[in-house]
């Protein structure tokens, strides 16, 4: 997946500062049935928040590019234990994408 540009990862970030995180990494780490949520939830939403819940920051760095390897989706913007995550849809859905819902934010 090619890099996004930094004007691509301005507007993502605009767009994910009104979101919820959809996904929460709790502590069972990271397990199958949590990358087929967020499988899921990307492929729906193609942006999405996620929480990774643990004090360790090494731990949550190592879970983060745990996900993105598992997932193929790029991580745009990590601030604490909230990582970005986005991967474009093969076919976009006009009623759930992010990117669609929230297009007026990133002017």
């Amino acid at each position: 997946m090619a890099a996004l540009s930094i004007h691509e990862r301005k507007r993502l970030r605009q767009i994910g500062h009104v979101l919820n995180p959809v996904v929460m990494i709790g502590g069972q780490g990271l397990t199958d049935a949590v990358i087929e949520e967020t499988l899921r939830a990307l492929n729906d939403h193609e942006l999405i928040k996620v929480k990774i819940a643990g004090e360790d920051r090494e731990a949550r760095t190592a879970t983060i590019d745990a996900i993105v390897d598992a997932t193929g989706a790029q991580a745009v913007q990590k601030i604490g234990k909230i990582v970005l995550l986005y991967k474009k849809a093969a076919k976009q859905n006009q009623h759930l994408s992010n990117l669609v819902r929230h297009a007026h934010l990133a002017n």
